[in-house]
């Protein structure tokens, strides 16, 4: 089966931050970790949380900016200084019963490497390292930050058919 039909069972996103929602530059400015995430992932991630999808990040960091950031943008489901991904993943199934096959996981390091061989869709930006790149069921021509999120949202979302925003009158999303 290629991505393109696994994505008709896709019910829920997870995604890692530093390579993926951001490029994986960190500025210090005063001890504090400064990152960069792009407006139109914000978007498209507050959009599928309206539309039903659940979402949900799993990082090795613990920064506790990158948390108000997924807040605003509604994301709940927030997995900081995490050793295993794995586990939490685990953890993000059970709690609103879904099973592996409906996951699309977006990772771009080592870290990601054992969650992506065992969710329906694994996918990395196409800066991801090499053996991500080599295990993904698909790879974004964009880099981590610059719209790999909105990418694969995006198309999930139209496979499904809930890519529908300009019939919704809806215009409250902000990024």
């Amino acid at each position: 089966m290629n991505y393109k039909e696994k994505l008709n069972h896709i019910n829920a996103f997870v995604f890692d931050v530093d390579g993926v929602m951001t490029d994986g530059s960190i500025i210090l400015i005063n001890n504090e970790m400064i990152r960069s995430m792009n407006t139109k992932d914000g978007f498209v991630l507050q959009f599928a949380i309206k539309k039903g999808y659940k979402i949900a990040v799993i990082t090795g960091g613990r920064d506790q900016s990158v948390v108000s950031r997924l807040n605003y943008l509604g994301i709940t489901d927030i997995y900081l200084d995490s050793k295993h991904k794995w586990d939490d993943l685990e953890d993000f199934l059970y709690k609103y019963n879904l099973k592996p096959q409906e996951i699309l996981y977006m990772g771009d390091d080592l870290p990601d490497y054992d969650v992506m061989t065992r969710v329906g869709v694994g996918a990395a930006p196409k800066d991801a390292c090499s053996e991500i790149l080599s295990i993904a069921d698909y790879i974004s021509p964009l880099k981590g930050g610059k719209g790999c999120v909105r990418d694969v949202i995006e198309q999930v979302m139209r496979t499904k058919g809930d890519w529908d925003y300009l019939n919704t009158g809806d215009t409250t999303t902000s990024t």
